[in-house]
Formats: structure tokens, sequence, C-alpha cells
């Protein structure tokens, strides 16, 4: 069976990086459905994290605005965390393919406000067809 690599929206990571321990933000986080994946103390003494959430999306407006609600309600101890963050990224991947011919998707005025707001970058990560990558999305 011969597979035609498609294009497809992959899932939103969102990457942090601070000077301090975000363990009160990877709290709240968790609690508004969004989980860490592998907390990390650099060797520079940053601490790296990067989070999904736990709910599956088809495009990444939702996804996002889902991880907005939880860092949008942080306060206190998990407040000071986000502030202290050096970076904050919304990493957008997708499988890279021939097929559709043409393949859109977009982010809503609010939530480009809302990431503004917040203090978010946006990133768009490719990632190039593989036979296996295909084989398990199937």
């Amino acid at each position: 069976m011969t597979v035609v690599p498609q294009i497809r929206y992959l899932n939103t990571d969102l990457d942090l990086v601070a000077p301090i321990s975000l363990a009160a933000l990877v709290l709240h986080l968790q609690s508004g459905r969004v989980r860490p994946l592998l907390p990390t103390l650099g060797d520079d003494g940053n601490w790296y994290v990067t989070f999904e959430t736990d709910d599956t999306f088809d495009d990444p407006d939702p996804n996002i605005a889902a991880m907005l609600s939880a860092i949008e309600s942080a306060t206190g101890d998990a407040r000071t965390c986000w502030d202290a963050c050096t970076t904050r990224e919304f990493n957008v991947g997708y499988d890279c393919g021939d097929e559709p011919w043409a393949f859109t998707q977009g982010l809503s005025n609010e939530t480009l406000r809302r990431m503004a707001e917040c203090g978010a970058t946006f990133r768009i990560t490719l990632y190039p067809f593989r036979e296996d990558s295909a084989e398990r999305k199937a």
C-alpha cells in the first residue's frame, strides 16, 4: 500500500524557560488540563519545560486558547513563575506532505490578542514526511 504524504496539524506545545523553578506554574497549569512534558534544569541554571493540553484539537486556535485560559487564571506563585519566564512560546507543529494541494489554518484576532497580552510568541515547526509517522497516525 502506497502512503500519500498528508499535510496535517499535529499539536501545539507551550515552551517556557525561566531562571527560577516553575513548579508552582506546573501545578497550576496541570489543574487546567495543561500537562508538562519533562521539566528540566539546564546546565545554564535555567528551568525548561514544555506543555501540551490533555485534550486533542484539530486546529491550533482552540488548543492555544485552552492553554491561555489556564495561564490567564494564574495567581500568586504561579503568576510569579509566568512573569519570570524569559521564553513563552507557542510552537505549532505540522507533518509535511504532498496533499492536499492547499492547507490553511489560522488564529483568531482574540487568540492573537490574548497571546500578546500574556507576552507569548508564536512559532511554526514543519516536520518532514516519514513512512513511520504516517503509519502511526493511520
